[in-house]
Formats: structure tokens, sequence, C-alpha cells
């Protein structure tokens, strides 16, 4: 099996399973619901790069991985799915793409590419409140947070 297996399947495994729950418990926008329609598959094949690519966005600043200042746009429109998922392997070390850390990672992409058009002290300002919001919730409540930030941030790169 290869490591974009290893790496992708449990990650669409897991944002699917809750995004079904998430899509019950949320009400999506006309608009943002014509585009999951109209581009539904293309929006479940996007869904795991767009996952991977929040997590190694915030893994390598965090870790400072030397492989540059990746944009997330970047990642997610122009890198090769097998190089990110790799990079996020060597990026993460021992710990899978599930674990709470990668999810932690995750969110903090996530958050920061929807942050992206503040000026960069009231960016800054929202991702403390960001940080401070992730270690209060559960791991449940974490992916659960993950997989709505990611469906919606999806949207965004459908071509």
């Amino acid at each position: 099996m290869s490591l974009y297996s290893k790496l992708f399947i449990p990650l669409l495994s897991l944002v699917c399973s809750f995004t079904v729950m998430s899509a019950q418990e949320n009400d999506l926008s006309e608009h943002q619901e014509w585009l999951k329609n109209k581009f539904a598959e293309q929006h479940n094949k996007l869904i795991p790069v767009v996952a991977v690519a929040d997590m190694l966005f915030a893994c390598n600043k965090n870790n400072d991985q030397g492989y540059g200042e990746y944009s997330l746009d970047i990642l997610i429109t122009k890198m090769d799915k097998t190089r990110l998922a790799e990079k996020l392997s060597s990026c993460l070390g021992d710990e899978s793409v599930s674990s709470e850390q990668a999810i932690n990672y995750g969110l903090l992409g996530c958050f920061s590419d929807q942050l992206n058009d503040l000026p960069a002290n009231e960016k800054e300002e929202r991702m403390t409140l960001v940080r401070k919001a992730i270690n209060s919730l559960s791991l449940d409540e974490k992916k659960k947070s993950f997989t709505q930030c990611v469906t919606d941030q999806s949207i965004s790169y459908l071509e």
C-alpha cells in the first residue's frame, strides 16, 4: 500500500463520517448547497487533499521542517498528492493523520486560510483565540470542527 493510500484513505474515511454528521447539524447556505450539488464529485476528491494540506501547512510552520513557506493555495492546487502525503508523513513523524496533534494542525491550517484576508495583527489575534478554542475541545469536537472547516474551505478551491 502506498504512502498516499495510507494517509488519504483513513483521512477520507474520517472526514466523510463527520461530514455526514456535520451536514445534518448545520444548514448550508443556498449557494454552498448549489456548489456542492454541481461539483459533488470534485468536492469529495478535494476534501482529503485540503485536509492534508491544512495539516502540513500548520505542522511545517510549527516544526520548521525546512520545506519553505508554502501557501495553502500552492499545497492544495499545485503540489502532487503523493508529494503532499510524503511531506505530511515526514512532518508528523510517528503521529498518524487521525491523531489529536494532526487534527490540531489541521484546524490551525484551515482557520489560518479562512482568516487570510485580515490584516496580519488581526489575524494573529484571531488565531490566538482559535488556539484557545482548540485546547478546550474534546477530540471528537475537534474532528467535527475540522471536518466542517475543511468541507467549507474545499468549496473555495473548486475549479
